[in-house]
C-alpha cells in the first residue's frame, strides 16, 4: 500500500513589510529570473514611465512568462490585448504594473479559489523561453503582429486540408476508375460489339404415365409428385455428358459453335476437351424443373434460329426414349415373370390331362365311377336272383319227397349265381393282375383327375398374373407431354447489353468494396 507524498503548506500573508534587498534578491531567485533587476519593477518602471509603444515593449526583453502573466492580469481586469506585448501597454496605460509582485499573488490566489503551492526547493530556471529579437524589427517596414500570423496560419492550415481532402478525393477516383468504370466500359464495349448474338428457343413439358381409374383415385395420382422422380432423372439427363456426345455425334455441335467467326469467349477451339465442351454446353443448355407444377422448361441457345430448333428437338428426342427405357425393363420383367408362369401352369395342366386320358385308354374304363355303379347293380341283382333261388330250394327240400330234378336244378342255378357274384366281387376288390381292381383303377383315375383339376386352377391364376401384369406394365409407360412447342426466335436473345453491363458493375463494385473493407481492417489492425 502507497500513500500519497505531503507536500509542504505555505501561507502568505498580503500585509507583510516590504522585503529587504537581499530577499528581493531571493524571490527572483525563485521565480526563475536570476539575479538580474526585475524587468517591469519600479526600478524598471522609473525608466520607462510614460513608454506606452510596442516596440519600446518588445525592446525591453521581457521573457515568455512575464508576457502570458500580463496577459492574464489584462483578461482579468476586463482588458481585450490583441496580444501580449498590447497587454503590457494597456495595463501600463492604466497604472497598473503588471509585473508587481502584489498583482503576481492576486492572480494566483484567485485561480478556482485554490490555495497556491510553491515548488519545494526551487531551483534557478534557466531554461525558460527567453524573447528572440525579430531579425526583421530592423527593417523599415511595420512589424507583423500576432493577428495577422494566426491569420496566416490558419489559411495554411486550411490550404492543408482541402489539399488533403483534393488528393484523396483524386486517388478515390483513380481508384474507382482502375477497379470499377473502366472494367464495366470494357463489359459494355464488348457486350455491344464484340459478342457473337445468340438465339434461345425455349420449350415446356411434363413426363406422364398411363394410369388406370383406381390409380388415378390414390394419394398422389395426378400430382406432379407422382412423376417427380422421373422429371428429375429427365432434368440429369439432358445437362449430362451422354445427351452432349450424342448432340455431337449426331447434330455437330462442336463444330458449330467452333467458327472462326466467333467471338473468343463463346468460341469452342479446335483442341478444346471434353471438359471444356462440357462447360460450353452447360451455359447453352438450361433446364429446370418446376416441383409445384412438374413442369421440365428447358433453353437452348445456338448461333442460329435453325441450329437452336434442331437441338432443342434432339434434346426432347432423346430424354423421351430414355424415359421410356427407364421402365422398360421394369415392364418386360414384369411379363416375362408372368408368362413363364402361365406357360409353366398351362403345360402342366396338359400333362395332367394327357395322363388322364392315357388311363383311361390304358385301362379302357372311360369313367370309373360309373363301372363300379354297374358292377354294383348287377351284383345287386344277382343276389336277388340268388336269393329267390335259395328259397325255391327251401321250398323245394320242404316236401316229404321232393323232385330231385327240380331240388337238383336249383341248386344249380344257386351255385351258378353265387361263382357269378364272386366273379364280379372280384372284379371291384381285385380284378385282373395286369390291370388291377377297378377299386385301383377308379383311384388311379380320380387321383388323376384331381391333379388335372389343380392343373387347371393354378393355369387359371397364372392367366389372372399375366393381365394383372400387363395391366400394371401399361400404367408404367412414361412418356413426355410437349406444353410449348421449341420454335426459334427471330432475334438475338443473347447478349443482353444493358442487363450484362449492370451485372459486371455490381459484380466489380462488390469486390471493389470487399477488397477495401479487407484492406481497411487490415491497416486498423497493423496500425494498433
Amino acid at each position: 500500500m502507497t500513500t500519497k507524498p505531503k507536500a509542504r503548506k505555505f501561507r502568505i500573508r498580503r500585509n507583510a513589510p516590504a522585503p529587504s534587498v537581499s530577499a528581493q534578491s531571493r524571490q527572483a531567485v525563485e521565480d526563475g529570473f536570476g539575479d538580474a533587476p526585475f524587468p517591469g519593477s519600479a526600478m524598471a518602471a522609473s525608466q520607462t514611465t510614460g513608454t506606452t509603444d510596442i516596440a519600446e515593449i518588445r525592446n525591453e526583453g521581457l521573457t515568455g512568462r512575464q508576457l502570458r502573466m500580463a496577459r492574464r492580469i489584462a483578461q482579468k481586469r476586463g482588458l481585450e490585448p490583441k496580444s501580449d506585448f498590447d497587454a503590457v501597454r494597456l495595463l501600463r496605460a492604466q497604472g497598473v504594473d503588471p509585473f508587481d509582485r502584489s498583482n503576481m499573488l492576486e492572480l494566483v490566489v484567485a485561480k478556482e479559489g485554490s490555495e497556491a503551492k510553491p515548488e519545494e526547493h526551487a531551483q534557478p530556471r534557466t531554461n525558460l523561453p527567453q524573447t528572440v529579437a525579430d531579425p526583421r524589427s530592423k527593417l523599415p517596414s511595420e512589424a507583423v503582429s500576432d493577428d495577422m500570423l494566426k491569420l496566416h496560419e490558419l489559411e495554411r492550415i486550411q490550404r492543408d486540408i482541402v489539399h488533403r481532402r483534393r488528393r484523396n478525393i483524386l486517388a478515390l477516383v483513380a481508384r474507382l476508375t482502375a477497379f470499377i468504370i473502366l472494367p464495366t466500359l470494357i463489359g459494355l464495349y464488348y457486350f455491344a460489339f464484340v459478342a457473337t448474338p445468340s438465339y434461345a428457343t425455349k420449350s415446356e413439358f411434363i413426363v406422364q404415365q398411363a394410369e388406370s381409374q383406381a390409380a388415378a383415385g390414390g394419394l398422389l395420382g395426378g400430382t406432379a409428385l407422382a412423376t417427380s422422380q422421373d422429371s428429375i432423372m429427365v432434368q440429369d439427363f439432358l445437362t449430362s455428358r451422354e445427351a452432349l456426345l450424342r448432340l455431337d455425334q449426331e447434330f455437330g455441335y462442336r463444330a458449330h459453335f467452333s467458327a472462326p467467326s466467333i467471338d473468343a469467349i463463346q468460341r469452342i477451339p479446335a483442341d478444346a476437351t471434353n471438359e471444356a465442351l462440357f462447360k460450353h454446353y452447360q451455359n447453352n443448355v438450361i433446364v429446370s424443373f418446376d416441383t409445384t407444377e412438374g413442369v421440365l422448361r428447358m433453353e437452348v441457345s445456338a448461333l442460329s434460329p435453325e441450329m437452336s430448333q434442331t437441338f432443342s428437338e434432339a434434346l426432347i428426342s432423346y430424354a423421351e426414349e430414355r424415359v421410356d427405357k427407364v421402365t422398360e425393363r421394369k415392364r418386360s420383367d414384369q411379363m416375362q415373370g408372368a408368362r413363364e408362369g402361365f406357360d409353366e401352369a398351362e403345360a402342366k395342366m396338359v400333362a395332367a390331362q394327357e395322363r388322364v386320358l392315357e388311363l383311361q385308354q390304358q385301362l379302357g374304363v372311360l369313367d370309373p365311377a360309373s363301372e363300379s355303379t354297374s358292377l354294383m347293380n348287377q351284383i345287386s341283382n344277382f343276389e336277388v336272383q340268388l336269393a329267390e333261388k335259395r328259397l325255391q330250394l327251401q321250398q323245394l327240400l320242404d316236401n316229404a319227397q321232393p323232385n330231385r330234378a327240380r331240388v337238383a336244378g336249383t341248386e344249380g342255378d344257386i351255385s351258378r349265381l353265387e361263382t357269378l357274384v364272386a366273379d364280379l366281387r372280384s372284379q371291384l376288390t381285385n380284378g385282373n393282375a395286369r390291370e388291377g381292381s377297378l377299386a385301383a383303377i377308379s383311384a388311379r383315375l380320380r387321383m388323376a383327375e384331381v391333379d388335372l383339376e389343380t392343373r387347371t386352377l393354378m393355369m387359371q391364376e397364372a392367366l389372372q398374373t399375366m393381365e394383372a401384369a400387363r395391366m400394371e406394365a401399361s400404367r408404367q409407360v412414361r412418356f413426355l407431354s410437349l406444353g410449348v412447342a421449341p420454335i426459334p426466335p427471330d432475334e438475338p436473345t443473347y447478349p443482353r447489353v444493358f442487363e450484362n453491363t449492370l451485372i459486371t458493375f455490381l459484380v466489380f463494385g462488390a469486390l471493389y468494396l470487399l477488397g477495401s473493407i479487407t484492406a481497411g481492417i487490415l491497416r486498423e489492425q497493423v496500425s494498433h
